[in-house]
């Protein structure tokens, strides 16, 4: 498919809800629009999926035939790959460079989790038990991982390609049936990679792509009685509709990926030539609207003033633009929404007495462009420092001794990231126990492994994604005892 192919197919496509534009938040453009799907598109899609996860059609597919299907989506996601990445910068702004990378990371999810297609299995055991009637017998015993029968991914617009693998990919796996939904400000990627499904040999049903709001769609899908389990990353406030909706609804199972607020503790041994530019990378990029950014660094009182300059210079020395803008890397906020968030935080901040020691504006152009921002006299009791801005600004602030450091990084509601730079061993791996994180960096940032789980702390979300753990948030274990 070419971009334009899918400007044009997303516009045909149907609905009964309302028309919401997409906008290419470089220029502020309207580039396509397209329909809200409507309740019972919604209806019909997680009936096809129910359909197709009681006939078995997927579910029971040799599992070597399933890795088979998800090892061609990989491929193909490679074949399309710069389709993909142009969607990616057109729909989410990104840089052709992160938008390349998303893609990669993308197809590789399918290729990881088709290799444990056929690594799904349980336990067994001959026991020796009196059970509840303290008779002794003897039984077999042994427990069955079983995939959902319907699941919702539902998923936010900073990483679109991104998001969508690496929900399906392990729901695929599972051997689960599946309804998608994009957030409404980038579906664009999704349309192709739905295509490439059918195209690898995923079964017509198995996978359903809805496009429409969140609190239409979206809430839709997460009260649907046939919904057996919903698997959302976005905001911890629609984490918690998520949750009342599921109870309300069946108990269905629930998974978030929710926000974050990390810190970035270093002491006055770390080695800032290294520190330093991690720190404006993990902070700054994506426009700083990634739930692992870290928008909040500690920094020992003797190397303070260094740090918040060398910070402040990278900041000022990054090169901001759209795609097409040769060179950039860094691009814009998503919507005129976001930026309005973003602006109103800063705006509090000046009335507030917070210092801006760089950026703190929008850019004079269009495009929804606020340059990289380093803030420092925040108050801890602040929303600077309580809630998530999910835009280019970070607030750095000092501290004297390890508690202190520790005291300040666990003041939050989240617990999503964090990260320590020291040249104490020692030091390190203590940090790394006190700190309330789903995810630690030692001397290093933003990193990231399919093999490896990740998830959060607090209220920064329930379970795991990735690695083996993500596989198993698919599965249910049944526990079955034979008589012998």
């Amino acid at each position: 498919m070419t971009v334009q192919a899918v400007l044009d197919e997303i516009r045909e496509r149907p609905g009964t809800g309302e028309v919401i534009a997409v906008v290419d938040p470089a220029t502020e453009e309207q580039v396509t629009e397209f329909k809200d799907c409507g309740p019972e598109a919604v209806n019909e899609a997680v009936a096809r999926a129910k359909e197709t996860a009681e006939s078995g059609v997927w579910r029971d597919l040799p599992p070597s035939e399933r890795a088979k299907v998800l090892w061609r989506v990989g491929e193909l996601i490679d074949e399309n790959a710069e389709v993909l990445a142009e969607l990616e910068s057109l729909n989410a702004g990104m840089t052709p460079l992160q938008a390349q990378g998303t893609v990669t990371v993308g197809s590789e999810f399918f290729r990881y989790y088709a290799g444990w297609c056929t690594k799904i299995e349980g336990i067994a055991a001959d026991v020796h038990t009196g059970g509840l009637t303290g008779i002794d017998s003897h039984q077999h015993a042994y427990t069955l991982k079983e995939p959902y029968g319907v699941v919702g991914l539902i998923f936010p617009w900073n990483g679109p390609v991104f998001n969508f693998c690496c929900k399906l990919a392990p729901a695929l796996a599972a051997g689960c049936s599946s309804v998608v939904k994009p957030a409404e400000e980038t579906p664009l990627s999704a349309l192709v990679l739905d295509n490439i499904l059918h195209e690898a040999g995923v079964p017509e049903g198995v996978a359903n792509l809805l496009l429409g709001y969140g609190h239409t769609a979206g809430a839709a899908i997460t009260a649907h009685p046939d919904v057996e389990k919903v698997a959302f990353t976005g905001s911890t406030e629609v984490g918690r509709a998520i949750v009342h909706a599921a109870g309300d609804s069946n108990l269905k199972k629930v998974t978030l990926e929710l926000g974050g607020k990390s810190p970035v503790v270093v002491f006055d041994d770390a080695d800032l030539s290294k520190a330093v530019p991690m720190a404006a990378f993990g902070t700054f990029i994506h426009s700083g609207q990634a739930c692992v950014c870290g928008s909040r660094i500690f920094v020992q009182r003797g190397i303070y003033e260094q740090f918040v300059e060398q910070l402040a210079n990278v900041a000022n020395g990054l090169p901001q633009g759209g795609p097409k803008d040769e060179g950039s890397l860094i691009g814009p906020l998503i919507s005129e929404k976001q930026l309005t968030r973003v602006m109103g935080y800063l705006e509090q901040g000046k009335s507030d007495g917070v210092e801006v020691v760089t950026g703190g504006h929008r850019l004079d152009r269009k495009g929804y462009f606020v340059r990289p921002t380093v803030l420092t006299n925040v108050a801890s009791t602040s929303r600077l420092f309580q809630e998530e801005i999910f835009g280019p600004v970070v607030a750095v602030l000092p501290f004297d001794d390890e508690d202190e450091a520790v005291a300040l990084a666990n003041d939050t509601t989240y617990g999503l990231a964090a990260t320590a730079w020291t040249q104490d061993l020692g030091r390190a791996h203590r940090i790394a126990k006190r700190l309330k994180a789903g995810t630690v960096g030692l001397n290093c940032q933003m990193q990231f492994d399919h093999s490896m789980p990740f998830g959060g702390y607090k209220q920064s979300g329930w379970g795991y994604e990735s690695g083996k753990a993500g596989l198993e948030t698919y599965l249910q274990t049944k526990i079955v005892w034979a008589q012998m």
